[in-house]
């Protein structure tokens, strides 16, 4: 039986069959008959893992270790406001944070930039994921967007419609249009310095 496992972009986390291409964490939020309570997170330190480490094997939602999440790619983990896991993602990891370094102008540390990730994506008082107005023209290649019936992927001249399995069919993206921004303005900034998320195979990139 599918459990509510599957991040969406939009930040909600459903039950769904389909496994995704990167797992992640966010602390301990399942219970013992393994379905999450209230809360979403129990640190701050929400992270984007490989789903193959080692050969390593394990049972989901068991113990008190942490609960297993799944993202379609890592566009949509960096939209639900994860990171790069230094560990399992190493080289990943390096080149977010040389990117941040590259934007803000000084190196930061795993905990000072989760702390200013986790001001950037919920709503302390609701737990509600925050989204942002702004110019699609400015938005870099790798955004989530909000559009009309959906979220969109946003590359250089085309936006993809986000299903759960996969990309659609991409649509030309305007010029000119405001949007509702779904990744976090840190995350904005780290791509506009280059980082370039990996993407599910389904995303159609020219």
């Amino acid at each position: 039986m599918p459990l509510q496992n599957r991040v969406q972009p939009t930040g909600e986390i459903i039950i769904d069959p389909a496994r995704g291409a990167f797992t992640g964490n966010r602390g301990i939020i399942h219970r013992p008959d393994k379905t999450l309570g209230t809360a979403r997170w129990s640190h701050h330190a929400w992270i984007c893992c490989t789903l193959d480490w080692q050969g390593r094997k394990r049972p989901l939602m068991t113990g008190r270790n942490w609960t297993e999440l799944f993202f379609l790619d890592e566009a949509v983990a960096m939209a639900a406001g994860h990171r790069p896991c230094g560990y399992c993602r190493r080289a990943a990891y390096t080149r977010f944070t040389a990117a941040w370094e590259d934007h803000a102008g000084a190196r930061a540390k795993a905990p000072e930039m989760d702390k200013l990730l986790h001001n950037a994506r919920v709503q302390s008082h609701n737990r509600a994921q925050i989204r942002h107005k702004a110019n699609l023209a400015e938005m870099p290649e790798g955004t989530m967007i909000l559009r009309g019936d959906g979220a969109y992927l946003v590359s250089v001249s085309t936006l993809q419609p986000y299903r759960r399995a996969n990309y659609a069919a991409p649509v030309a993206r305007p010029k000119l249009e405001t949007v509702t921004v779904l990744t976090p303005k840190p995350m904005i900034d780290v791509l506009r310095a280059g980082f370039r998320p990996c993407l599910h195979a389904s995303a159609h990139l020219p």
